[in-house]
């Protein structure tokens, strides 16, 4: 089977624009890998009932030396917007894992806490990660490598960091 952003390329040439072909397969070419690498993702997440998303912020969590952090500085950290923060995390607590209670010191804010429920099925949602996905993410070492740096240029340049 030919390549579809390929042809997608040859065809973006074909009707004049030439100039923007390569940019037009590099960031098809991304967001095409972007779905695989999440499909992955996503299906050896399945069985633990949880999005990739909500695995981000257990994870966080699990980093934190308290195992709780402020909703905004969860947001901050994971670079997504407040609204996304406070979904995942009314999902992880109506699913046991997370408890969300009011910082003492603002009455406005809250501070997610990770249970001993939600501990344990971040350990066992990563072992399962790690084996099936991050152990193995489609490339050999160097070219993952490879892949990693050229991801944190674009990054980079887009002023991620």
């Amino acid at each position: 089977m030919p390549d579809p952003i390929a042809q997608a390329r040859q065809l973006w040439s074909d009707h004049g624009w030439s100039d923007a072909a390569l940019g037009m397969t590099a960031v098809t070419s991304l967001m095409r890998a972007q779905a695989i690498a999440l499909k992955r993702v996503e299906t050896t997440l399945k069985p633990f009932d949880i999005t990739f998303a909500r695995y981000e912020v257990l994870m966080l969590l699990t980093f934190s030396q308290r195992g709780s952090l402020p909703m905004s500085l969860i947001g901050e950290r994971l670079q997504v917007h407040q609204s996304s923060v406070t979904n995942a995390v009314q999902r992880l607590e109506q699913a046991g894992l997370v408890n969300r209670s009011v910082r003492p010191d603002d009455r406005r804010a809250y501070v997610v806490t990770l249970t001993s429920r939600g501990r344990t099925l971040a350990e066992r949602a990563t072992a399962a990660l790690n084996a099936s996905v991050f152990a193995d993410p489609g490339l050999p070492p160097a070219r993952a490598e490879a892949l990693v740096d050229i991801l944190a240029d674009l990054r980079h340049t887009a002023g991620d960091f």
